[in-house]
Parts: C-alpha cells; structure tokens; sequence
C-alpha cells in the first residue's frame, strides 16, 4: 500500500504578484524552493489562508532572494498580492517507509524571508 504524506512546506509565503497573462504555474524564490526541497516543475498544492481557496499548480524557481510568490494564469484568479499562502508539496511513500520520513517544512515571514525550519508540525494543546 502507498501512503500520500506532506513532504514539503512553505507555510505563511506572501503572494507577490498575481499575472492572470502568463502561462500557469507558481514562481517561487529559488532559495525558499532550496529550502523546502521543492523542484521546479513539481507539482504544489496551495492553500490560500486569506481567503479559503485550495488549487493545484506547478512550481517554477524564481531569482534566488528576491521573495516572490507569484501565483500565474488561470490560478492567478484564486490569489492576489498580500494573500498568505501554505504551499506544500507531497510524496507516495510505501507504509515501510513512513516510520523513518520527516518533511522539510520551512516558516516565512511578511517578507517571505525563512524565520525558522523543521521536521515536525508542534502538537498545540487544545
């Protein structure tokens, strides 16, 4: 059996731009793509904390250090600039494997800059 486990994080990034005329994907900092260990062309999941939507698209690098987030084409509807996005990619991992995995989650802040990585979602008490 496969398992479908988050394997990559890229939690509060700020949309940057928003280009409806361009052909669809997601432009993301080379160095915030490094980080999480997302390839370009990978397919991502974005979750838009702003205002509730979810879509799919692929990931394509941006220039390293320059903190865009720009969400492109047909998507470009779902996000505009200053929208806070979770974006995350996932891999189908055999049930042997999943004792031993940990995703690269990486934690953004207003200016797309990396405050802080890790292995592990902090369990919150209720």
């Amino acid at each position: 059996m496969l398992l479908t486990l988050l394997r990559a994080k890229l939690h509060r990034a700020r949309v940057t731009h928003s280009e409806l005329e361009y052909e669809g994907s997601c432009a993301i900092d080379g160095r915030l793509l490094n980080a999480a260990g997302i390839h370009e062309y990978e397919q991502i999941e974005l979750y838009n904390v702003t205002n509730g939507e979810r879509f799919t698209t692929y990931a394509i690098r941006a220039e390293e250090d320059s903190g865009v987030i720009s969400v492109n084409g047909a998507a470009a509807h779902r996000a505009n600039p200053g929208d806070i996005l979770i974006i995350c990619a996932y891999a189908r991992l055999a049930q042997g494997e999943v004792a031993n995995f940990k995703p690269n989650l990486v934690y953004l802040d207003e200016n797309n800059h990396i405050t802080r990585t890790s292995n592990a979602i902090p369990v919150q008490a209720a």
